[in-house]
């Protein structure tokens, strides 16, 4: 029942459209004429008061023909850079741009498959419980978008997002997260006439970041840092570093800890700084931990999975659980509770110009998700 060409043709015409973060209002305009003429309710919250976009989140119910509890069906607007005037090119079946940009596929092939079912749904008249189509905003730029959604305008307690590559697997267990950010300051001096009248902020901030193990800590957690600034000029001693990393993991007490053990081992280089015995208020840190995103974790025997793997065997395919090590804006959801697995939609290569996606991917994860509203609707 899945329009391939329709379908196509609705891909295309979305990555059309420049949607990088903070700048979804056009997407979410051509969305919204799309689901007025389905006969959905349309909502637009305020969100863009806080995440900075053109427009808030879109939610899109429709009202279904089974008197059931709602589904949750949801992606997100907006794109990585280099996301403007995107060419797209169809080629052997699959879709790619035309290398200069991103192509979109992240996540606009989850608009065009959930818009594709719905419309294939209200056409056919088949059974369907009350759906809730929630388009977020910021989402690349740290889940701004479901961070700050307005969930009053929301009744569902379960569903999927559709924001990952591979269609043979549902993810339902990701990790909790913390942002880190720490400044170490120092003292400037002139680095080549009175080197040691100054205090150097980097050579801390490398004995403290020398000192911790980074990378995979264990089955369930990592850890990361990834951005240091500092220094004016080669020849000043620098008087400040800000460093910026982050913890995951699918233990919150794991992730507390080694959030601690990273704080704790800059303030023990800062506290050990041996001076020339002056008193003195530097060096000093100062640090903010911020709760990227809270953990998901859905047990396999419960009816988002079961449907799914139901569904995907009625087709006479199958779908894993998989737990992975990345963020999604189901993990905002599961901590609203909404439970909400996410399903792939055959997208590779994200975030580089080399991205593409296969249609046949795209009508298999249609399939799949006519198939679940199916299940869920009887």
């Amino acid at each position: 029942m899945i329009d391939r060409e329709r379908l196509a043709t609705l891909f295309k015409s979305l990555v059309e459209i420049d949607s990088v973060s903070g700048n979804e209002r056009a997407i979410a305009n051509k969305v919204r004429k799309i689901a007025d003429s389905l006969g959905a309710v349309c909502h637009v919250d305020d969100s863009e008061k806080r995440t900075g976009s053109d427009t808030g989140n879109l939610i899109l119910k429709f009202k279904g023909n089974r008197p059931l509890e709602p589904l949750l069906l949801s992606a997100h607007m907006d794109t990585v850079e280099p996301g403007c005037s995107v060419k797209p090119v169809f080629k052997d079946g699959v879709f790619t741009s035309d290398g200069t940009t991103i192509l979109g596929a992240d996540d606009k092939s989850a608009i065009a498959i959930i818009l594709e079912v719905i419309r294939v749904l209200v056409e056919k008249e088949l059974p369907c419980c009350p759906l809730e189509f929630v388009l977020t905003t910021c989402e690349e730029i740290g889940l701004q978008g479901a961070k700050n959604l307005d969930f009053s305008l929301i009744t569902a307690k379960k569903g999927y997002v559709l924001d990952t590559s591979d269609i043979g697997i549902i993810v339902n267990q990701a990790p909790a997260a913390n942002r880190i950010e720490l400044k170490v300051f120092g003292k400037d001096a002139h680095a080549g006439v009175a080197p040691e009248q100054g205090i150097n902020a980097i050579v801390l901030a490398s004995k403290a970041i020398a000192g911790l193990k980074l990378g995979r800590i264990d089955h369930e957690t990592t850890c990361n840092i990834g951005v240091i600034n500092g220094g004016v000029a080669i020849n000043i001693v620098p008087k400040m570093v800000s460093i910026q990393g982050e913890v995951r993991s699918h233990d919150n007490d794991k992730l507390d800890r080694i959030t601690e053990n990273i704080v704790s081992a800059f303030q023990r280089v800062v506290d050990g700084w041996q001076g020339n015995g002056e008193p003195s208020e530097l060096p000093r840190l100062e640090y903010k931990i911020e709760k990227d995103f809270p953990l998901t974790r859905i047990p396999k025997d419960h009816p988002v999975i079961l449907i799914a793997q139901q569904a995907a065997s009625n087709l006479g395919r199958s779908i894993k659980t998989k737990s992975t090590g990345g963020g999604a804006d189901a993990n905002i959801f599961f901590e609203q509770g909404i439970v909400a697995g996410v399903i792939g939609t055959g997208m590779q290569n994200m975030h580089s110009v080399r991205e593409s996606i296969k249609l046949d991917d795209m009508v298999q994860t249609a399939e799949l998700l006519m198939e679940i509203v199916r299940l869920h609707s009887t």
